[in-house]
């Protein structure tokens, strides 16, 4: 490999070398970038990620001397995914570079992937709220470009980290909206049931139980089905118990839809914090008697 890196930074010098000397304008950013993109190339299989990536920003800045917006935007992601794997920070940089100068071209479907990686990139990195705010950008891209289930893709996302977040409403808005959405789409109407149910279990962490009485209310008006679902029943049962303020009916209603549905880490991880709320309501009560 170190091989690859030796000839990598002869590429590189050359490059250097043909941008520092004399020449025709256009010609001398083209060479130079053939040979940046030569020294990229020997990085990458040299695995040495950094010095790609250091190489495939200055390639982006050859095709940007020559107006080649579209081929400078394509080097920064190429810059951006070999940073990938060791410097977070000059990833989402570089990205940020090819998004931008996507947006700037119209390339729109293209500015709206590079979006939602760096959506994606926040998300591992726990950072939900840049993680938001990149989804709701992608959100909006994948839209304008009618690509609607991509763009609903985003928009869970952001329902998803804002009811981690405990911004319960937003979270509820964005559920009850691609439900609605999902209702005139023969390949997405399956999944109405589990938007409802993510925006009921919402409406359970609020703690108010007249709210989540006329949200299911709503659910059966929007979805006729809904009713006669599990996922209803659930939320019934839940709303019951939540009123009665009786833990062991949550407790119960909780298992045995988790017994026929495994409910997920995020669906858990809320109703645990229902079933909290209900506790300190109970031992309120107790206090009180």
């Amino acid at each position: 490999m170190s091989d690859q890196i030796a000839k990598g930074l002869e590429f590189e010098k050359k490059a250097e070398k043909k941008l520092n000397g004399w020449g025709m304008f256009g010609s001398k950013y083209e060479d130079a970038g053939d040979l940046f993109e030569k020294a990229a190339n020997c990085y990458k299989l040299a695995k040495s990620w950094d010095q790609a990536g250091a190489v495939y920003a200055k390639l982006a800045q050859c095709h940007l001397k020559m107006d080649s917006k579209h081929e400078s935007a394509n080097a920064y992601a190429d810059a951006g995914h070999a940073y990938k794997k060791t410097n977070t920070k000059e990833c989402i940089a570089c990205l940020e570079q090819a998004l931008n100068l996507f947006m700037e071209i119209g390339r729109l479907s293209m500015a709206a992937r590079y979006c939602k990686e760096i959506a994606e990139i926040h998300e591992q990195e726990q950072n939900l709220e840049k993680a938001i705010a990149y989804y709701d950008k992608a959100a909006d891209l994948f839209q304008g470009e009618e690509v609607t289930t991509s763009a609903n893709q985003c928009k869970q996302k952001i329902a998803q980290f804002s009811a981690q977040l405990e911004q319960y409403q937003k979270a509820i808005e964005i559920y009850e909206e691609i439900a609605k959405q999902s209702l005139n789409n023969n390949l997405l109407k399956y999944g109405v049931r589990g938007h409802l149910l993510n925006a009921g279990i919402c409406q359970l962490c609020k703690g108010d139980v007249v709210a989540i009485t006329n949200a299911l209310e709503r659910y059966q008006e929007l979805d006729p089905t809904f009713s006669a679902t599990r996922e209803y029943r659930l939320l019934a049962d839940l709303a019951g118990a939540l009123d009665e303020e009786d833990v062991v009916k949550f407790t119960d209603a909780v298992k045995e839809f988790d017994s026929m549905t495994k409910l997920d880490e995020w669906k858990t991880t809320l109703l645990l914090r229902v079933k909290l709320l209900l506790k300190a309501k109970e031992e309120e009560e107790d206090d009180l008697t």
